[in-house]
């Protein structure tokens, strides 16, 4: 009987992991192809904005129309990632449909006009509504939209970075500190696979970083010593981006009134840092720069230069451009700033730069969103496996140092880091 009893139990799942993926393959076609649709409208404006860099003078006014399209709009949506952590910690009203084109072209307009922000988060709501969407035609119970919506999330950060594995694991891991729950284990990494297929088949490149640094000890414990210094300094920047971000939020809506004027003071902001510090580099994604010697993600790697308090002012420019009603992810932004104080750190200690910049980029990640094992798996996934052990140390260290205080406000504190 037992032996009749397991051969059925393995029908079982194998009933589910087809009905699952029958389910999830119009999630990911249609979830990878509008992610590719954003990243291609992104690097259009992106280039656009580097050959007319007078759009940024516009950004209070873009400022406005965003607000009155929120307003207009928006109704619940403006909510974002964390109304769909909400709804899969607690299932309520859904996650609406027009999420996804909202901020697909609330975060294409902040990208044209010069705001810092990111593309995760846009990626991760367009997975999200979608999957919302899809679940209500589909009938589903209220246990398999809240799996359906963590393919969601799957779907959408796998395909924006080209890292499947991490976003499998990322839309586990960040729903609640020191918690995964593994039942929503295999739809999120089928989702994350098959959404990153598409998003590729549409012809969309994602950008390659490349760590030269090799390691003949293969484990030099000078080497880790510094790892684990500049974890804690990532694990701190981490907690002082998430508290700038809340806090300008917070203070915003506080004392500035009537509402539409918070992003036009944002804006303004923005453009009079600008003029202070005389350049643009620390507005958009950050991944480039509209001076191919300029200040970015990407020379970072390959050994330019790169200011001592360039992190600072980018955690600067996104807190603001975030915190006071633009739209973007805030993961791209982080990456900025890990990989140039990752890279100005390097400096300090004397250590391989390429690979500090490395560490800081998936480890000042780590700590604000509290993932990680996500974010080792991304530095795998871009980086290689040969520094898999700095990378580990590097984002488990900014992970405790980081405190309770994610980008996220509906994440869980599920474990206590103390």
């Amino acid at each position: 009987m037992r032996s009749i009893r397991q051969s059925l139990e393995q029908f079982t799942i194998a009933y589910q992991l087809i009905r699952w993926t029958i389910i999830i393959i119009p999630v990911s076609i249609i979830v990878g192809s509008l992610v590719a649709l954003f990243l291609w409208l992104l690097e259009f404006v992106t280039q656009y904005r580097y050959h007319h860099l007078w759009l940024l003078y516009i950004l209070p006014i873009a400022g406005i129309g965003i607000y009155l399209i929120y307003k207009l709009f928006g109704k619940n949506s403006e909510a974002g990632n964390n109304l769909i952590m909400d709804e899969i910690h607690q299932p309520g009203g859904g996650v609406p449909a027009r999420m996804a084109p909202l901020v697909l072209l609330t975060t294409v307009v902040t990208h044209l006009f010069g705001g810092s922000a990111g593309r995760e988060g846009t990626a991760v709501q367009i997975g999200g509504s979608m999957a919302q969407l899809l679940a209500r035609w589909m009938r589903l119970k209220p246990a398999d939209v809240r799996i359906l919506l963590m393919t969601g999330i799957a779907a959408g950060f796998g395909a924006v970075f080209g890292t499947p594995l991490t976003g499998a694991v990322f839309a586990l891991e960040v729903l609640a500190i020191g918690v995964i729950r593994y039942d929503a284990l295999i739809p999120c990494l089928i989702a994350a696979v098959f959404a990153d297929y598409v998003c590729s088949a549409w012809g969309i490149h994602h950008t390659h970083y490349q760590i030269l640094f090799r390691d003949p000890q293969h484990f030099d414990p000078l080497l880790l010593a510094k790892v684990i210094i500049c974890g804690v300094a990532f694990g701190l920047a981490s907690f002082a981006f998430s508290t700038c971000i809340h806090n300008i939020k917070k203070y915003a809506k506080q004392y500035i009134r009537p509402a539409w004027l918070i992003p036009v003071a944002g804006g303004v902001i923005i453009i009079v840092l600008c003029r202070i510090l005389g350049t643009y580099d620390y507005t958009g994604l950050g991944v480039t720069s509209a001076d191919p010697a300029g200040i970015s993600i990407i020379n970072t790697f390959k050994g330019g230069y790169i200011p001592a308090w360039a992190w600072f002012w980018k955690l600067l420019f996104t807190a603001v451009t975030l915190g006071m009603g633009f739209k973007g992810g805030e993961v791209t932004p982080l990456f900025f700033i890990g990989a140039t104080l990752g890279y100005t750190l390097a400096v300090v200690l004397g250590a391989p730069t390429d690979l500090f910049a490395g560490l800081g980029f998936i480890a000042v990640f780590a700590g604000a969103t509290n993932t990680p094992i996500a974010c080792t798996l991304m530095g795998v996934e871009l980086f290689g496996t040969e520094h898999a052990l700095y990378f580990a140390v590097a984002c488990f260290t900014a992970y405790y140092f980081s405190g309770h205080a994610g980008i996220y406000s509906a994440q869980r504190i599920e474990v206590s880091k103390k």
